[in-house]
């Protein structure tokens, strides 16, 4: 049982790790240099990122500076941030591509804010259904007779808890970037 509890707050702890990858990839009024991750140059016929091609950089927190490594890279780079979903609008003066982050506007913001709850509601059902998965699993352990009624579900109790609490640490999670977000 010690196994299966474990095997849920480890799974539960990678959903959560999960959530804050994608919240990295939303934009807020601030540049980051997590924005640019999910972003592939078609490099050679290899998709590859931007941080394996360029020194990327915030100087300032409504700037990005990239500067690749090879000068064939750089209208690529502009290309592939150009086609990415940011709405991003790169400068390219020869020896550095800038981005300057424009202010969101409030319907912009409202709009993120609603992909951060897409986010989070699809962590909330990766937990609940590691749930279901170690509940099952307690259960195959009571017909196995490896486990007694009261300790499945003690088991069940004990997986309950942790699921309430991630629940509740996945919404402060969005609690906290929905805040970012709005703010001006």
């Amino acid at each position: 049982m010690d196994a299966v509890i474990a095997d849920v707050k480890t799974r539960m702890e990678k959903a959560s790790a999960a959530l804050d990858k994608e919240f990295s990839h939303l934009r807020t009024g601030r540049a980051s240099v997590a924005l640019l991750d999910g972003i592939k140059v078609d490099y050679y016929g290899t998709p590859t990122p931007i941080d394996q091609l360029a020194s990327v950089s915030t100087p300032d927190s409504r700037t990005i500076t990239i500067q690749p490594w090879d000068r064939a890279a750089f209208g690529l780079i502009e290309k592939a941030i150009q086609k990415s979903d940011l709405g991003l609008n790169p400068v390219n003066d020869g020896k550095v591509i800038r981005i300057g982050m424009p202010p969101l506007t409030e319907d912009r913001r409202k709009e993120l804010v609603k992909v951060g709850k897409k986010y989070t509601e699809e962590a909330k059902v990766a937990v609940r259904n590691i749930r279901r998965d170690a509940n099952d699993s307690l259960k195959k352990k009571l017909k196995d007779k490896s486990l007694s009624e009261d300790d499945v579900r003690k088991g069940e109790a004990e997986i309950q808890k942790i699921t309430d609490s991630f629940v509740a640490k996945l919404d402060q999670q969005f609690a906290k970037k929905e805040k970012e977000i709005m703010e001006i």
